[in-house]
């Protein structure tokens, strides 16, 4: 697919504002240049306006839920406006509970804490670690990585269709990849689960700061997603969804917020009448700047619009897509192929701004190392905390292969380079991307490089 003929739809939607845009950075060659932060499916820079909202907060911040004076409670109102946002960002039912955590992470952890006794999870092996870790105390079935869509779902109903009639069950998958930035079909997915008796909870972390996500119209039970993410700063995260598992379920930490009343007995222990509300889960004083940021940037998102937002990403990947086809030595990685290449305008997308890739005869390390030092461009490389779906898509055990240097023509880095991006990236950011991406593998590096606690750093001598 031609840049050309989604150029139309950059128009829909400029860049949001984000804080660091107009940020400078060294380069080892001299000079300073605007930092290209493409980095964002690890932590997206936070939204002016978030922290223009944060901002006005903060001189009336306090603590929430129990304090008598104007501050706390004018704190508590927003703590619990905040959730009803989130709510209606999500597209929740009426009966879901949203639970705010520190991470995606932490509420994968606290619903695998809540599942009931004997459930069985369902998991591809492609998930990200967060997704496919928290789930020691069940029994865990690990799907192998499909090579497309429909094969995702058919693999998904063979598993449940063997499993035990009875029981309970969840099955576990990511809305799109933090690795090639592939849509998953959740719905597909849900309908799936749900014809066989299991339920399922979604990943959105790379979905939601992307696509609207709607609990309701998706038909999942749960969906988790981090603020960092979601261009709000601070370490929080959302748990979204059905009620009874977790109402049911102990209380993820023990302490104050999380009771609602305790009561010495005569015999010296001790009663603990649990919430049965999202509070049940949330114990401690809670991070209300954090839970604000989330709002916040839900807020902006939907008041930005997603189809504009969505169309103009997509044109961003299809410079990121064309600009890496010009060059033979770079590998894209891709689990589902085709039918995951960018579409023109109008036409469903099929991927986030995710874009991983190896370069022939690169150490992967000392070519992010290059973009960084020698063009101000911010990447990330390595495994991604995905490494089955890596040893997957590179054929091979996850390792280094070998110190920095020149490239040699000779083997690759057993590990990737990503790219990412969204709502505020520029297009000169993407464009100075593609550049420097061919003028190394042209020229090679204009620096020395070399290793330094395991990573490519330039050598300063």
């Amino acid at each position: 697919m031609s840049v050309s003929t989604i150029a139309a739809d950059r128009s829909v939607c400029a860049p949001l504002p984000v804080l660091g845009r107009d940020v400078t950075v060294p380069l080892v060659t001299g000079g300073e240049v605007t930092y290209a932060a493409l980095d964002y499916a690890a932590s997206a820079p936070a939204l002016q306006r978030v922290w223009d909202d944060v901002a006005a907060y903060a001189p009336y911040y306090g603590s929430v839920h129990r304090g008598a004076g104007y501050l706390s409670q004018l704190s508590t109102d927003l703590f619990e406006n905040s959730r009803v946002a989130v709510a209606e960002f999500l597209g929740c039912r009426d009966d879901d509970q949203v639970v705010f955590t520190r991470s995606t992470t932490d509420s994968l952890n606290l619903l695998a804490a809540a599942l009931p006794a004997g459930c069985q999870v369902f998991v591809f092996e492609t998930e990200h670690h967060a997704s496919l870790l928290p789930w020691k105390d069940a029994r865990v079935t690990y799907l192998d990585a499909p090579g497309t869509r429909g094969e995702a779902v058919r693999t998904l109903e063979r598993a449940l269709a063997d499993r035990e009639p009875h029981g309970p069950a969840l099955v576990c998958v990511t809305g799109a990849s933090n690795v090639t930035g592939e849509l998953w079909p959740v719905r597909e997915l849900a309908a799936a689960a749900h014809a066989h008796g299991a339920r399922i909870v979604l990943d959105a972390a790379q979905l939601a700061p992307h696509h609207p996500v709607s609990v309701r119209d998706l038909d999942v039970d749960w969906v988790a997603f981090s603020g960092h993410k979601l261009y709000a700063p601070f370490g929080s995260g959302v748990l979204a969804g059905r009620a009874d598992w977790l109402r049911e379920a102990e209380p993820y930490l023990a302490g104050g917020g999380a009771s609602r009343k305790v009561a010495r007995r005569a015999d010296g222990g001790v009663d603990v009448e649990w919430h049965t509300t999202a509070a049940r889960h949330e114990a401690g004083s809670p991070n209300v700047i954090g839970v604000y940021a989330i709002a916040s940037a839900c807020k902006a998102l939907t008041e930005a619009g997603f189809d504009g937002l969505v169309a103009r990403e997509q044109y961003l990947i299809g410079k990121v897509c064309d600009g890496l086809a010009e060059v033979p030595e770079v590998k894209v990685l891709s689990l589902f192929g085709d039918d995951a290449s960018p579409r023109p305008a109008g036409a469903a997308p099929t991927r986030v701004g995710v874009v991983s890739f190896v370069v022939r005869g690169w150490n992967s390390s000392h070519f992010a190392a290059a973009l960084s030092a020698e063009y101000g461009i911010g990447v990330r490389d390595g495994l991604f905390c995905a490494h089955p779906l890596v040893r997957t898509l590179l054929g091979g055990d996850p390792q280094e292969a070998g110190e920095c240097g020149a490239p040699d023509g000779g083997t690759t880095s057993l590990n990737a380079i990503r790219v990412s991006f969204g709502a505020g990236t520029p297009d000169e950011h993407v464009d100075r991307f593609v550049r420097a991406v061919k003028e190394l593998v042209r020229d090679g590096a204009r620096w020395n490089y070399r290793t330094e606690d395991g990573r490519c750093v330039p050598d300063r001598g």
